[in-house]
């Protein structure tokens, strides 16, 4: 399917101009930074304060929850006060459930989003024949239609917000909780909008999942291009969580198609204080700068997602493998974690070739220039050429690739992949990246390009090269793997940012969560704060913590409510006692003796 412009170079997809107050997204402008308050929106003092923050910090636009006419209000107040201090900043009213306060708020906000999910939907009935599925579409219309008008009136932006957590029951049913479903949703609002020759549009398809969001942009995209629509996007990861997971999965999805040329504009939704979002996307944004108008010649790809059978060997983990740097000959019988597999870079090939699980082990690699004639077991070591001699894949002491690009290495990679494919090889592929930046940088960018080629199914094992100790790169490591599903080996966080609607202390009691679970490896939890995209979003997940009212949650096992309206003091213990109820807690001290062993 076509989905950007093209595979081999990194070009911005040509949107359209839209305009939110004085800031123009899409078209020629730069790719702007989008985060959003999490005070109540009620609280106006505290949420112009949070504003002028993320102002000052280099933030483009800002969004603010508004579930109800109180914020309204608020709203109006919030816009007065920052234009008598010299603020202009465009301000987004976010929308659930509540189309009257999108009506009312259009006046005093510069951009309206809605969640198409529950926006006017409303369950009539679990078999939607043909004709209630009419119905349905024409109460979209019909609660729809008076915000057209007023947007144009007004002259506001309209952002058709599909969370793959939110999907309304009549989608769900047609379609299932998939990228196409996702897609349906937003082009049902976005006919409406053509219908009454309203333009001002911008989509976003949002997920926990990266490669569910993946796959839903790049098939909008698609469907727009059949349309000759060119609406600009905007780009995240929803529910990411906080520290370094959340950086890596929102660097995996929205990094991924930054190196597309997809997004105009961005947001990294951390469980974390606003401002801590501004810093990564900067990141981001330098790291698709830093690809813009670079890549390799045109070369025919053979499909994507790349499902290539590769050679079981021993040594390297069947899902992914992490590989680490080492300097030759060093101890090989010391124990390393037993979730790596590490590797000696050596130019010689005179060691004998007797991997062993757990341990390092010594692997020549050979450069494509070295004769591959031995006899010994060895790696072919590509950098950035074209041409390579495809008799060099019968060899049968061939046991891997080891790819260290040093031009374009997403659009390089992609082709080396699909070169192996084009001959049939089941030769394995490890991707080899070498940093030098900043450790925060170093970890978006690995976790950009690794996740990019990973989610699109290329590559057996990662190699980060950097300058810090193998711990910190294993680690690293083993969250792009987590990230983008290509092997569980710790407890997944599936955390909403704060906003004006969380009903507890999310950062507080994501960090108790952590603290007590995150030694639980393969099991997912749902840390949510509110109802609006938490049962959804914690569709996959195992256990669910979700807000129900002020100081109440729900205790969630998958997606069947177990436990309701706890007090919010006694929900991380009930939740620890029903992790234990359902079999799925490990003691710590066991874990740690495993690792000893």
């Amino acid at each position: 399917m076509k989905y950007c412009s093209n595979i081999h170079k990194t070009v911005r997809w040509e949107t359209r101009e839209v305009f939110a107050g004085s800031v123009g997204i899409g078209g020629a402008n730069p790719i702007r930074i989008q985060s959003m308050t999490t005070s109540p929106t009620t609280d106006v003092a505290a949420t112009v304060d949070q504003i002028i923050k993320l102002a000052d910090m280099g933030c483009d636009l800002v969004r603010i929850t508004v579930q109800g006419m109180k914020e309204v209000a608020a709203c109006e107040k919030i816009k007065s006060t920052l234009l008598q201090k010299g603020y202009i900043i465009p301000l987004i009213a976010d929308i659930h459930f509540f189309p009257n306060a999108a009506i009312r708020v259009v006046e005093f906000v510069d951009k309206i989003r809605i969640n198409p999910g529950n926006y006017a939907d409303k369950p009539i009935g679990i078999n939607y024949i043909p004709e209630k599925y009419q119905y349905s579409l024409d109460r979209i219309e019909q609660k729809l239609t008076p915000l057209i008008h007023l947007c144009k009136k007004y002259k506001r932006a309209l952002r058709i917000g599909t969370n793959h957590g939110s999907l309304s029951q009549r989608i769900m049913y047609h379609f299932g909780d998939t990228p196409r479903g996702m897609v349906e949703s937003a082009l049902e609002f976005a006919r409406i909008c053509h219908k009454y020759d309203f333009h001002d549009l911008i989509f976003s398809m949002k997920s926990s999942n990266p490669i569910i969001m993946i796959a839903s942009y790049r098939l909008l995209v698609q469907e727009m291009i059949q349309l000759d629509w060119n609406y600009p996007l905007h780009i995240g990861v929803t529910e990411s969580g906080q520290g370094e997971d959340g950086r890596i999965k929102s660097s995996v999805g929205i990094g991924s198609l930054l190196l597309d040329g997809l997004g105009d504009t961005i947001r990294v939704s951390l469980t974390e204080d606003p401002w801590a979002e501004i810093l990564p996307c900067n990141q981001l944004i330098s790291i698709h700068n830093s690809y813009l108008e670079k890549g390799i010649p045109v070369f025919n790809e053979l499909s994507r997602p790349i499902c290539r059978p590769t050679k079981k060997l021993n040594y390297l983990h069947p899902d992914c493998s992490v590989c680490l740097r080492s300097e030759p000959f060093a101890t090989i019988s010391q124990k390393v974690d037993l979730n790596a597999e590490l590797l000696i870079y050596t130019s010689t090939n005179s060691i004998n070739f007797q991997p062993t699980s757990n341990f390092l082990t010594p692997i020549p690699l050979l450069s494509l220039q070295s004769s591959y004639k031995s006899t010994i077991p060895f790696a072919l070591h590509l950098e950035s050429t074209l041409n390579i001699d495809p008799c060099i894949l019968k060899s049968p002491y061939l046991q891997f690739i080891v790819i260290s690009p040093t031009i374009s290495p997403i659009h390089y990679c992609r082709y080396i992949s699909s070169w192996l494919q084009s001959h049939s090889s089941d030769v394995p592929l490890i991707l080899h990246f070498t940093y030098s930046s900043a450790l925060d940088q170093m970890l978006i960018e690995a976790a950009t390009e690794f996740g990019s080629l990973l989610c699109d199914g290329i590559g057996n094992g990662i190699w980060l090269d950097a300058p810090y100790p193998a711990k910190i790169l294993q680690r690293i490591s083993l969250g792009i793997l987590q990230a983008t599903r290509k092997r569980i080996t710790k407890t997944e966080f599936i955390s909403c940012p704060s906003c004006g609607r969380t009903l507890f202390d999310l950062q507080l009691v994501s960090e108790q969560i952590r603290s007590r679970t995150a030694h639980l490896p393969g099991i997912k939890i749902a840390i949510m704060g509110c109802v609006v995209n938490g049962l959804g979003e914690m569709s996959d997940a195992d256990f669910g913590y979700v807000g129900s009212m002020h100081g109440k949650v729900n205790l969630y096992v998958g997606k069947k409510c177990i436990e309701k309206n706890i007090e919010s003091t006694d929900a991380v213990e009930r939740l620890i006692d029903l992790i234990k109820r359902y079999n799925r807690w490990i003691e710590p001290d066991f874990i740690l003796s495993l690792i000893h062993i």
